[in-house]
This record gives structure tokens, C-alpha cells and sequence, in this order.
């Protein structure tokens, strides 16, 4: 409709009315589209908990809690909408920096890690840093087995329980590194329901982690962790379980046996829940449970390489898939997720890079 027949003040009105609507429309709209990510996105007990009516964001690569940090754009406050909570006011913030730009504020760079190889391309191109490998102070002599496949993640967990129980019969101690507390959880619940004595140590057990962890490396402990795992804590060994014996009353290499409940997207994760076995030469092993169903595989591989996979299961229920093609794909898939999330750093940190100069 026109508007010509209005006189400048109608119009000024008509106006001031148009862009409160605008802003009401774009606001409900951006409240909408957070509240839907809250509900389908973030899962309780994997990206966030709830503790004394609070939404706490749990760190992705360590499992620890971040009390005290917020989601940013109304996200958490769609969290706490979803958990039925208070829900608190909105976080503001006066000014952001990537990481990548403040440690270039630093005239020296170095830095000390067991796991610096896989991402050696990313200290280059970001920070110009070389990765030197240390050769170990004693040869690791800790076996890593080929990982264990099944088509379903019920058949991928049955088959962690008969290990853990085949494990803990001799009195060998096992960790079990999980993704998420959620995991933790089911897999604490599935031992129980099997009378294995076990221990969990997850974000919400955080305050016994070092008593926990003294303990993860004595005759027949059970313990399962989320990616902290104790580090910083060495998990000492009994002497009494650095030889064990069999079923079959044989003596075999004892030490921490460390089994993994799926690939983390990052290798290095992978790595570092090994490397809590066979330190300074002592006796170890470590084996990575998968299912098709796990996030890597629906994710990452193609779905030609899964029905693939599929078929060349064995018939029995519960009987891992064997391929040689199955650690070269996970492999595979693992680069792509590196690369993918290396990718989204590299950008924000572009961007982040126009905005250093006018800090500057």
C-alpha cells in the first residue's frame, strides 16, 4: 500500500513500528533456532551436566567440567529452558582473541608433549614450530592390538564386558577410556549387572581422580574413565601383576591392559589413553572396541565402505567384522575429521587475524 497520504510524522511512526516488529521477528527467530540446537545438538552428560540445578559445560578433549564458563549467544540459556532450570543472565562479551593470536603475542614458542607428531603440519603453518621427537627414556614394550569391529554398538559393549570379565579373572588391571559420561554410565551399569568391583572416574567423580587413579594399577582394579584418564598422574603397577596367569594356567605379559570404547575424532586422544599403559618399559596392552553405529563411522566413511563392512561380518551375533581395509578406513576417517577440524581453525583464526591488526 502506499503511503503517500501520510504526513512525515505517520510515516516516522509507521516506520519505528516496522523495525520493532523486525527486531521482535529476528530475535524470536535467533531464540528459536538456539533452543533447537540445544534440544538436538547437546546431549546432557556428553557436551554439558547438570549439577546443583546448573548447566556446566564439560571440555570436550578431557572430560573436565568448566564451571564458571558460559555457551555464548543465548545457548546456554537455551540449555537451561530445556533442563527446566533457572536460567541465569546472558554472558556479555567485551572482546574475544583465538588462542593461536595470543600465544603469537609471545616473543618464544616451545612447548613439550607426548603426542605433538600427529598434528606436527598445524605447528608449522599456525606458529612456524618444527615437532622434534624425543626418542623414550626406556623402549615401550606395551602391545597395541588391532582394533575389534562390530556391526552394532549392543554386540561392540557385549564384547567389552566378556574382555573386561576375561581380564579382571586374571587378575590383570583394566582402564577403560570413554568419549562421554554417558558412556561411562552405561558401561559402569553393565558391570555392575555382572558384580565386577569397578571404579568410575568421569566429570562428576572428579574429586577422588587422584585417589582413583592410585589405585587403577593394583591386582584386578576396574576402572573406567572419560578422556582425562588422570593425566599428570602416573598410574603406578602392583609388582605382583607385571606377569599374570592365564586360563589355561599359562604365565603371560601382565601390566595395565587399556581398552578404548571408540576412536576419538583426534588421534592424539586415541594416543594418549594408550600411552597411561607401558610406562618407563613396563608390560602393557591396549585394544580399541568400534561399531558401525559409533559417530566416526556414521560420520566419516563412506556409506559403500560400511555396507561393505557390513557383509564381510561373520554370521554369528557378536562376531567381529575382519578386514584389512577396516584400520585403514578408521585411519582415514580419523585425517578427515583432523583435517575438517584444522580446516575451521584455520579460518576463524584468518578472520581473527583482520580483526589482530586494528587491535593492534
Amino acid at each position: 500500500s502506499t503511503t503517500t497520504h501520510l504526513s512525515e510524522e505517520e510515516k516516522a511512526e509507521l516506520r519505528r513500528v516496522s523495525y520493532q516488529e523486525h527486531s521482535q521477528k529476528a530475535e524470536a527467530l535467533h531464540n528459536i533456532d538456539q533452543l533447537l540446537r540445544a534440544f538436538l545438538s547437546y546431549e546432557r552428560d556428553v557436551e554439558y551436566v547438570l549439577q546443583d540445578g546448573r548447566v556446566i559445560i564439560v571440555d570436550q578433549f578431557t572430560g573436565r567440567l568448566m564451571p564458571g564458563r558460559r555457551f555464548s549467544d543465548g545457548l546456554h540459556e537455551a540449555l537451561e529452558a530445556k533442563e527446566n532450570v533457572e536460567i541465569r543472565s546472558e554472558t556479555q562479551t567485551l572482546a574475544t582473541i583465538t588462542i593461536q593470536n595470543y600465544f603469537r603475542m609471545y616473543s618464544k614458542l616451545s612447548g613439550m608433549t607426548g603426542t605433538a607428531e600427529t598434528e606436527a603440519d598445524e605447528f608449522e603453518s599456525i606458529y612456524g614450530l618444527d615437532v622434534f621427537v624425543a626418542p623414550t627414556n626406556v623402549p615401550v614394550v606395551r602391545q597395541d592390538y588391532n582394533d575389534q569391529v562390530y556391526r552394532t554398538r549392543r554386540e561392540k559393549y557385549n564384547a567389552i564386558m566378556t574382555e573386561i570379565q576375561r581380564l579382571h579373572s586374571m587378575d590383570q588391571p583394566v582402564l577403560v577410556g570413554t568419549v562421554s559420561v554417558d558412556v561411562s554410565e552405561l558401561l559402569s551399569k553393565l558391570l555392575k549387572a555382572r558384580k565386577i568391583p569397578h571404579s568410575v572416574l568421569n566429570a562428576k567423580h572428579h574429586k577422588q581422580e587422584a585417589e582413583i587413579i592410585s589405585r587403577a594399577g593394583q591386582r584386578g582394579a576396574v576402572t573406567i574413565a572419560t578422556n582425562m584418564a588422570g593425566r599428570g598422574t602416573d598410574i603406578k603397577l602392583a609388582e605382583a601383576i607385571k606377569e599374570v596367569t592365564d586360563q589355561n594356567g599359562n604365565t603371560v605379559p601382565g601390566g595395565l591392559f587399556v581398552i578404548g570404547t571408540a576412536r576419538h575424532e583426534s588421534r592424539r586422544i586415541d594416543r594418549q589413553l594408550c600411552g597411561r599403559s607401558g610406562r618407563q618399559g613396563d608390560q602393557g596392552g591396549s585394544r580399541f572396541y568400534l561399531s558401525l553405529e559409533d559417530d566416526l563411522f556414521r560420520l566419516f566413511a563412506s556409506e559403500k565402505l560400511i555396507d561393505f563392512m557390513k557383509r564381510s561380518g561373520g554370521e554369528t551375533e557378536g562376531e567381529p567384522i575382519e578386514h584389512s581395509l577396516l584400520t585403514k578406513a578408521i585411519q582415514k576417517a580419523q585425517k578427515r575429521v583432523e583435517e575438517y577440524n584444522f580446516g575451521i581453525r584455520k579460518h576463524l583464526l584468518e578472520y581473527d587475524d583482520v580483526v589482530n591488526r586494528q587491535r593492534e
